[in-house]
């Protein structure tokens, strides 16, 4: 049976391929999980994509991967810097986490610089765009291979 990642994207992200080009790229949301989902398979891995604009939700997909996912990959877009009941719940599942942006947060306004999911998180990928997703994968497999 393949190793299960659930990835969760976070607000807006819907809206990849029209919102801000410039700054997140032309693929959308689709175009990210479809070229995940042929990764996956090709690594062994279960990939499950969610996308939700609701923190609560959120909240309880992190809640509900306890024992269900072995690694989250999560794109939590703004609640990245904003929220401290997401952190709360990467911390109990105790799943490894890896953060992942489209953008480089870093470069960006200075409120972006701050991420209450890095916290939680084993790593950080940002400013690749949507191979940022691919590249969670081959680090999710190597994690889990290494468990």
């Amino acid at each position: 049976m393949a190793n299960k990642v659930l990835v969760i994207n976070g607000p807006n992200l819907n809206l990849l391929g029209t919102r801000e080009p410039d700054v997140y790229g032309a693929e959308t949301l689709a175009d990210i999980e479809a070229k995940c989902q042929t990764l996956g398979g090709e690594l062994g891995l279960e990939v499950e994509f969610r996308q939700t604009n609701t923190e609560g939700e959120m909240v309880d997909w992190v809640q509900q991967a306890q024992g269900v996912a072995d690694i989250l990959v999560i794109n939590a877009g703004a609640y990245t810097h904003t929220s401290v009941a997401l952190l709360d719940a990467l911390k109990a599942t105790k799943t490894p986490v890896i953060e992942v942006h489209l953008s480089n947060i870093h470069q960006r306004e200075e409120f972006r610089h701050h991420s209450y999911v890095s916290k939680a998180a084993v790593g950080i990928i940002v400013g690749f765009g949507g191979f940022g997703y691919e590249m969670a994968l081959q680090a999710a497999k190597r994690i889990i291979d290494n468990a």
